[in-house]
């Protein structure tokens, strides 16, 4: 990774320093191949990494502008200007953008520094301590402070714009006393709340990495106490990260249990769709006798024969007609439980998925929190944090999280590249989907790391959740029989969309259910709880 980018005229950087003192040595004892690439390396993460921020920063800034917010900006300055309320609105809404934009561009740099580049700094100091090699020490040092002032750099990017994400949810929440925005903005409000305390924390750690690796660089006399601060800070965090992770995992197995509780749609509406079957059976045979009779007045001999055949027709194509109802409810019911167990099967697929990914990255921070104990406990016995014990771990620790971060981006890169090249697959019923993207313009696509899905399989489903629990007002949901919209609505319950979640009577939620105005509202909430946990 690079040296910071900031500099002061007064002062030149540790990285910068020790690299001439490098050189010096270099020059008076001359080193050996293998130092030599160890050097060669470090240095090479430090141009790459100066490369890469100034290469995030240009793209945040390029990005940062949303032609709405511009198209907005200039209707209000043709009306004269917008209120005082509404501009500050904006200019928040646009710092909160830039940062946010800010802060993806810097993933990726971040995610190198924390999968690899930290672990390698940690293996060079360990041969650096054992070989008792000043050169390497230094080297490694410079490396840490660039390492740990990129995490801090993307940490407080994130930081900032949790706080202000929580912030807005928090007045979004009191503006929606009720209901699924109530819910949903303040289900973000505690989430993103806890983000920023926890990146506060953990710019705290990072903050102390950097102070260590400056005083190893410096060779000041209290590198002992810094590193043992690091360590303990680092395991603080760690720690927090952990409960944190296991805290997620409790919550996605609740909902997972909540809705294995509901049972197997075929076998809870087997009773409904019988009763519905037995309705279109009466109904056929109701119809065959009416075709009977029909006959039979057709063969009679009298003056009132063709009025006896009119109502004979009329009373056949009447029963015909019931027949073919309950012929078409009894299908559209055999659909409904079809999907339902899809939806049903979906949304424990996503509890189970998520109870992977937390438990592999809290074990990850866990691992990591025990790499900084062994970090302080060695800086306070033998001056200085260098045994194989806290490299491993610290090194076992940064694998397992970043094996999640690299799964979470390839799934949204794949998820990215089907919203465009298959466009059809999840769009909503009756809309006309977009044209398929080619094949390039795809995978352009799905290298938008910063851009989030917004037509996929989750949204798909959360579709298909609301019109089966959604009322008879709803298009689409008015053939959906009673039996079928209460097994729907208890999926609900159990994503935690129920109505004490929405601070309702029950009444009063079934009636935002059969709201059309509040579809997008539940859509959007439904989607927002199978994520969650």
């Amino acid at each position: 990774m690079s040296t910071p980018i900031h500099r002061t005229s007064t002062r030149q950087s540790a990285a910068v320093l020790t690299s001439a003192q490098q050189r010096r040595e270099g020059s008076r004892t001359g080193s050996t191949s293998a130092r030599s690439t160890e050097h060669a390396l470090l240095a090479m993460q430090s141009r790459a990494g100066n490369r890469a921020t100034t290469a995030a920063v240009q793209r945040a800034r390029d990005t940062a502008r949303d032609p709405a917010q511009d198209t907005e900006r200039d209707r209000a300055a043709e009306n004269g200007g917008a209120s005082v309320g509404a501009k500050k609105k904006n200019y928040r809404d646009r710092i909160a953008a830039l940062l946010d934009r800010f802060k993806k561009n810097l993933e990726p740099i971040d995610t190198f520094i924390k999968g690899f580049q930290t672990p390698t700094n940690a293996a060079f100091t360990q041969q650096a301590a054992v070989s008792a090699n000043e050169g390497l020490k230094h080297s490694t040092a410079a490396s840490g402070t660039s390492a740990a002032s990129g995490n801090l750099l993307t940490e407080a990017a994130g930081t900032v714009v949790s706080g202000m994400d929580a912030y807005k949810n928090m007045k979004d929440a009191k503006k929606h006393e009720t209901g699924a925005n109530h819910h949903t903005a303040k289900k973000k409000a505690k989430t993103k709340g806890a983000d920023a305390v926890v990146g506060a924390a953990n710019s705290g750690s990072y903050s102390a990495a950097i102070a260590k690796e400056v005083t190893k660089v410096q060779k000041a006399a209290d590198a002992a106490v810094a590193s043992e601060a690091s360590g303990i800070a680092s395991a603080s965090i760690g720690a927090i990260k952990g409960m944190r992770s296991a805290f997620r995992v409790g919550g996605a197995a609740g909902k997972y249990r909540q809705i294995k509780k509901l049972g197997d749609p075929h076998v809870v509406q087997a009773g409904s769709l019988a009763r519905l079957n037995e309705s279109r059976e009466q109904a056929g045979w109701a119809a065959a006798e009416a075709y009977v009779a029909l006959d039979a007045y057709w063969a009679h001999d009298g003056p009132e024969r063709l009025e006896l055949v009119s109502e004979a027709i009329d009373a056949a194509w009447d029963a015909m007609g019931e027949a073919r109802d309950a012929a078409e409810t009894l299908q559209h019911a055999e659909r409904d439980v079809e999907k339902l167990s899809t939806v049903q099967g979906y949304a424990k697929k996503k509890q189970l998925t998520k109870m992977g990914k937390e438990t592999v990255s809290g074990g990850g921070e866990s691992t990591k929190a025990a790499a900084g104990i062994v970090t302080a406990v060695a800086a306070g016995t033998v001056g200085l944090a260098s045994n194989p014990v806290g490299w491993g771990l610290a090194g076992a620790g940064a694998g397992l999280v970043l094996g999640v971060t690299m799964y979470k981006a390839l799934r949204a890169a794949t998820k990215r590249y089907e919203e465009v090249h298959h466009p059809e697959r999840w769009a909503p019923k009756g809309e006309t989907p977009a044209e398929a993207a080619s094949r390039k313009e795809s995978l352009q696509h799905a290298l938008k790391f910063w851009k989030k899905v917004s037509k996929g399989e989750r949204q798909a489903m959360a579709r298909e959740i609301y019109a089966l629990a959604a009322g008879p007002d709803i298009s689409g949901s008015g053939s959906t029989t009673a039996e079928m919209r209460e097994s729907a609505r208890s999926l609900l319950i159990a994503l935690k969309s129920g109505p004490a979640k929405h601070k309702l009577e029950p009444e009063a939620w079934v009636e935002t259910l059969n709201d059309p105005a509040k579809t997008g509202d539940w859509i959007q909430e439904i989607a927002e709880q199978l994520a969650s946990g």
